[in-house]
């Protein structure tokens, strides 16, 4: 190798390693926080998530060499660095690094005051413990306000912010402050059932237990009876949860 092509790689090299310092110094300084379920798009550049990718497999690379596999020769794995590094980013991770689906709002032309339910609505996220999935069914109860969005939304904006490493609980709460965002319902019930994979797949290897939290705000928390209501709604609409 010529001394031209090893400098190229030592700069490369090093460029790669910093682009994650550069994104957390721009958080540190804008005093942004970068939890691991908190959305960090905005202080994402262009061009800086194809740098952190390569970065991330880089390091991904490391990592496998330190279980022992060998990363050279096993056919199978030979890529696995690369690969790893894009599914995170780009799929399982991406409520991280990726900005907000686009919503579009339309005003409450009817006056519509009844509630609806949607779901089961597929959500998949990963435990911050232990980074193994969480796969379960969520469903959503609006009492409309001013404002309503289309129904598909709501499972784009689900799977958004269910795409980053999160316990469940915070996952619900999260999902309730956006919804009321977009589109500032009168009310707002959340459940999620889901399965855990740190309980079915390690631990206490338990593949049939399953969480169910909800969050209830507005006309749903303050009426008894519209919190009976949707969660009788539920119960129409099964969910088809596993862990097998």
């Amino acid at each position: 190798m010529t001394s031209k092509s090893t400098d190229k790689g030592v700069k490369e090299k090093i460029t790669l390693q910093l682009t994650s310092e550069i994104i957390r110094h721009r958080l540190r300084s804008e005093g942004a926080r970068f939890h691991a379920n908190d959305n960090i798009s905005e202080y994402i550049f262009p061009g800086e998530l194809e740098s952190l990718e390569k970065e991330v497999a880089m390091r991904v690379k490391e990592l496998l060499k330190s279980l022992l596999i060998d990363v050279d020769n096993d056919h199978n794995s030979q890529e696995t660095a690369e690969r790893v590094s894009r599914m995170y980013i780009n799929e399982v991770f991406k409520g991280r690094y990726k900005k907000q689906p686009k919503v579009t709002d339309f005003p409450n032309a009817k006056n519509l005051d009844e509630i609806y339910t949607l779901g089961p609505i597929s959500v998949r996220s990963a435990c911050s413990h232990h980074l193994v999935p969480i796969i379960g069914d969520c469903w959503i109860g609006i009492k409309p306000g001013d404002k309503v969005i289309g129904i598909s939304k709501f499972a784009r904006v689900a799977d958004w912010v269910f795409s980053r490493p999160h316990i469940q609980e915070e996952a619900v709460m999260i999902l309730a402050d956006e919804i009321e965002s977009l589109c500032e319902p009168k009310g707002l019930a959340i459940l999620v059932k889901a399965k855990h994979f740190c309980m079915c797949w390690r631990g206490v290897k338990e593949p049939n237990t399953s969480m169910i939290n909800s969050v209830v705000r507005g006309d749903f928390r303050h009426d008894p009876s519209l919190k009976q209501e949707f969660f009788e709604l539920v119960k129409q609409q099964p969910s088809a949860l596993s862990c097998n």
